[in-house]
């Protein structure tokens, strides 16, 4: 399997058309958005918002578990990576009736310092939920800490992913296969945004580091 991929093209455009909607994706190319990392970009996104739309909720569940029972089979239990796949990764295992663990980005300071959440069963097939992919550097952490404590990381499912190379290299080279519901380049294809603007995104995507400056 290719490290990542759309499960669904009509899929991936309906998600991004509501991610749209209810304004957890916002896109801004001419006063761009500051993330953290120092990068300015022309697009925010929070997909966290998508749970306090029931329906959109349900969709979302709905596909990733689709994708999930069509690219891992042998499924054994769903991991959410902190703080965003929690509550996605809790539905889904609820949905396919699964065991659910949770991997905090570090171990905790007090009590059993846990850095994994939930009963750890050594050998047991796991698939990683995250909400949105970036450049793949904490969520691969994230697998990183599973497998070292003795999970069986059949891959990862997202809700959406900005596809920089970076992150496609980062999930190669972690052997680790991804399957998201919907992307960037289906997202500038349903936004409707005047040719000028769709340049600017397009743009933004194949030098992030750089673009703005």
């Amino acid at each position: 399997m290719e490290a990542s991929f759309i499960f669904n093209t009509e899929i991936a455009m309906n998600i991004a058309k509501e991610l749209l909607t209810i304004e957890a994706i916002k896109l801004s190319p001419k006063t761009p958005f500051l993330w953290a990392s120092g990068w300015k970009s022309p697009i925010y996104c929070d997909n966290r918002l998508s749970l306090s739309f029931p329906k959109l909720r349900e969709t979302i569940t709905e596909n990733l578990v689709q994708a999930i029972n069509f690219q891992f089979e042998g499924v054994e239990c769903i991991a959410g990576v902190a703080t965003a796949g929690i509550p996605q990764g809790a539905l889904i295992a609820a949905a396919l009736n699964l065991p659910f663990v949770y991997v905090r980005s570090s171990a905790k300071g007090h009590g059993m310092t846990n850095l994994i959440e939930g009963k750890i069963t050594k050998g047991q097939k796991v698939v990683v939920i995250e909400d949105l992919i970036s450049t793949g550097g904490s969520s691969l952490k994230a697998v990183a800490d599973l497998r070292e404590n003795g999970f069986d990381v059949l891959g990862m499912a997202a809700i959406f992913t900005y596809g920089f190379d970076v992150a496609t290299n980062n999930f190669n080279q972690a052997h680790c296969p991804l399957v998201c519901l919907s992307d960037y380049s289906h997202l500038i294809t349903v936004a409707n945004l005047p040719e000028s603007d769709t340049k600017a995104l397009k743009l933004w995507r194949e030098n992030p580091s750089i673009w703005g400056k």
